[in-house]
């Protein structure tokens, strides 16, 4: 079942990548194996797959230590600041930076741990409520400041786009976090790279491609209905 998903949802990306004449190497997919049980993240370590989303630190760093050291954790859930020392030298990627403070934490714990770790901003693009992130307006002043932190290296922007039955729904939405990023890289702000756009899910990473994803995080679509076993 897990073989058969996989090869579903990659032919899916292939195919919107053709759609985009992109090619098929820009864009990464993570399995978002959240509350998924070990034994399932083995069975798609088993296809080839090499990265995986978490969004509860505990759960990422059990799974880090248990699984081949091989494998790319990416942090995609919101981040509490006192959680951060947990996880940073664990993470080949935070998708969920969304404050000064929190940013400032991780700069703090990377100059301990030796390490420079890689974030990307995340933006609420839609505006929801539920949502974290910050607004499109908010996003220049927060760079800028979290530029300026050592051992902190941004890569570009993740948003969560709303749920939706119709995937054209959120088209709007990766449009304008694509057009975000352009924005910026014209800018040639220091310490600042754009080349990732975290955005897509199981419902709509296929319009998300088409819009320049190159990071698209698929859990149900790969696993099947979660349980929320560990």
């Amino acid at each position: 079942m897990i073989r058969e998903n996989l090869e579903q949802v990659e032919k899916k990306i292939q195919a919107a990548c053709r759609r985009a004449g992109r090619n098929r190497n820009e864009v990464t997919l993570i399995a978002v194996s959240k509350t998924r049980p070990i034994a399932l993240l083995q069975e798609v370590i088993a296809c080839g797959q090499v990265d995986f989303g978490e969004n509860k630190v505990q759960e990422l760093s059990r799974k880090y230590e248990e699984l081949p050291k091989h494998l790319r954790f990416h942090m995609i859930g919101h981040l509490q600041r006192n959680k951060v020392k947990y996880l940073i030298d664990k993470v080949c990627l935070i998708h969920s930076v969304d404050s000064l403070k929190l940013a400032e934490t991780i700069s703090k714990e990377a100059v301990k741990a030796r390490v420079t770790v890689p974030v990307l901003i995340e933006i609420n693009v839609a505006g929801e409520e539920s949502k974290f992130g910050i607004t499109c307006e908010e996003t220049y002043a927060l760079l800028e400041a979290v530029a300026k932190l050592p051992c902190i290296f941004i890569r570009g922007l993740m948003t969560i786009a709303p749920f939706v039955s119709n995937p054209e729904e959120n088209r709007m939405i990766f449009r304008e976090l694509k057009q975000l990023s352009v924005d910026i890289r014209e800018k040639n702000m220091n310490n600042i790279s754009v080349d990732i756009l975290s955005m897509g899910m199981t419902g709509d990473y296929e319009v998300a491609i088409e819009e320049g994803a190159t990071m698209v995080r698929v859990g149900t679509g790969i696993f099947g209905e979660r349980h929320y076993q560990v």
